[in-house]
């Protein structure tokens, strides 16, 4: 969640790694995640396209085989990729005869869960390592750590595109002992056998030493210059079942309403931040929106490639944002949660946010920037910013391609 780390004011633990990367580059505070479950969140971020337009809007859903990825695309390029952790295929589609495996989205190596329940396991049996399954002992995400470390050292000579998914804190609230006896009796607990708040916690600060493992790694081949690092979050923390009340208790999203499966702002808003020494500038803090689907053009950019008109990717390319040249483009950025017995529609523009919710149209515009809680609806005082930005979802929504 946008409040879980130290970097946007977590104090209850401490993320050293991720403090001293937004120490070295720039912390995003208007990051915002594309869809609000795993699979369209990643989907977007992969092809820069909208939910609506990469036919990935539910976590069951598997991009279709002519999407083309940011792998894809930095392989052209002559770079080697990797993906370790999660993926998270969705159902075969009706013209596949099963889902289709990272190695085939443009990954040249990949370990990790496939599947999203078994993407909730934090110390797994087995792992697919390529196109096998094999089997492991340890953590999950310190193995995920482990074949990144080998990638990285295997391909330090030459142009690489990393792309490291953890799961933790996601679905179950397990962290090595290790970790957790520095929280236990730390905070209070539903059962003190069972201490998820401390576990919660061990999560965190174990996944930014995973981090800072990597990030030594860079350091020692003398390549942390030369590259481009993102961290950020899929979407919101859950206060769903899987969760056991962990991220209820810490707040991991304060002070912004909402969570996973929402599109307010603790939904869709998540922490970030972007370093690459000589091109973003250190220590800065910016408010400026930046969309998931930025993600693709951006880096692709940065890798010296140019878009594809028939790619039609949605985002821009806002490198000059993340060098601190130019402001956001002035544009309004869309979210649809249609699935699962959910109905919520969101548009964007600047510091406003129109929100619909339910079938039955109950609307909502929120000024984000003064009310990241959305507290206080402005519908009444803007009814024509309003109705503007009702419009624009409206045509964003004829957009969509079946």
């Amino acid at each position: 969640g946008w409040g879980d780390v130290g970097f946007n004011g977590r104090t209850t633990w401490k993320t050293p790694n991720l403090d001293r990367l937004g120490s070295q580059g720039t912390v995003f505070k208007r990051w915002y995640t594309a869809a609000v479950v795993c699979a369209p969140s990643r989907a977007a971020m992969l092809t820069g396209k909208y939910t609506i337009h990469n036919k990935v809007s539910a976590n069951n859903d598997d991009l279709p085989r002519d999407e083309v990825t940011l792998a894809a695309a930095l392989k052209a390029l002559g770079y080697t990729t990797g993906l370790f952790g999660k993926w998270h295929h969705g159902r075969p589609r009706p013209d596949e005869k099963t889902w289709i495996h990272p190695l085939d989205r443009g990954f040249d190596q990949f370990s990790g869960y496939t599947d999203a329940k078994e993407a909730w396991q934090k110390f797994p049996k087995k792992l697919w390592v390529g196109r096998e399954e094999k089997e492991v002992t340890g953590y999950a995400d310190t193995l995920f750590t482990d074949k990144s470390i080998e990638f990285v050292q295997k391909n330090k000579d030459g142009p690489f595109f990393l792309y490291l998914a953890f799961v933790a804190p996601h679905f179950y609230v397990q962290a090595p002992e290790e970790d957790v006896k520095e929280f236990r009796g730390k905070f209070p607990e539903k059962d003190a056998k069972d201490p998820v708040n401390a576990h919660y916690a061990a999560m965190v600060t174990r996944l930014d030493k995973e981090l800072g493992r990597l990030m030594k790694v860079l350091d020692d081949l003398k390549i942390a210059d030369n590259t481009l690092i993102i961290f950020t979050s899929d979407h919101g923390a859950t206060f769903e079942t899987g969760n056991a009340g962990a991220s209820n208790y810490h707040d991991s999203n304060r002070p912004l309403r909402g969570g996973k499966r929402t599109l307010w702002e603790g939904g869709v808003r998540v922490p970030a931040l972007v370093r690459w020494t000589g091109h973003v500038p250190a220590g800065k803090t910016s408010e400026e929106p930046i969309h998931m689907i930025d993600v693709f053009p951006t880096v692709l950019t940065a890798a010296g490639g140019k878009l594809k008109e028939q790619w039609r990717v949605d985002g821009r390319n806002v490198l000059p944002v993340w060098e601190g040249r130019e402001k956001a483009p002035e544009r309004t950025l869309f979210w649809e949660w249609r699935w699962e017995g959910y109905w919520q529609l969101a548009a964007m523009r600047g510091p406003f946010k129109f929100v619909i919710t339910g079938k039955e149209n109950r609307p909502e515009l929120f000024d984000v920037v003064n009310d990241p809680a959305e507290r206080r609806n402005i519908l009444a005082e803007q009814p024509a910013l309003g109705k503007q930005l009702q419009q624009e979802l409206n045509q964003w929504l004829k957009t969509e391609v079946k």
